[in-house]
């Protein structure tokens, strides 16, 4: 199993979820995360000036089997894209095992439904 997380930009996200579902992605989490780039800017707008070194994005955070790691990446990266700096992060981890509380099920099964067990 493999865990990936994927830090976008907010105005993607609808575009992302439909993105993954069609490769796959049943269930994700998320969750609205500000961070800091090297981009350290201000901007002044109707004579005001704002920092934008602080940058609103998405975290997306989802596991998934070894089969829909590819098609998941490239549905990311499509989907995610605008071209500009600050598009967003993408990361991967190996997941050892996991476990369901109500059952005591553990590995594959503990996270996915057991008819779709491959």
């Amino acid at each position: 199993m493999k865990k990936v997380e994927a830090i976008i930009r907010k105005t993607k996200f609808d575009e992302v979820k439909e993105a993954l579902k069609e490769a796959g992605i049943e269930f994700i989490t998320f969750w609205n995360v500000r961070g800091v780039g090297k981009d350290s800017q201000k901007r002044v707008y109707r004579g005001v000036m704002y920092d934008t070194s602080t940058i609103e994005r998405v975290m997306i955070n989802f596991i998934c089997r070894e089969q829909y790691l590819e098609p998941a990446i490239k549905a990311l990266l499509s989907s995610a894209k605008t071209g500009e700096i600050g598009d967003g992060k993408i990361f991967v981890s190996e997941i050892s095992d996991g476990f369901r509380i109500r059952t005591g099920e553990h590995g594959d099964v503990s996270v996915f439904l057991e008819e779709n067990n491959v």
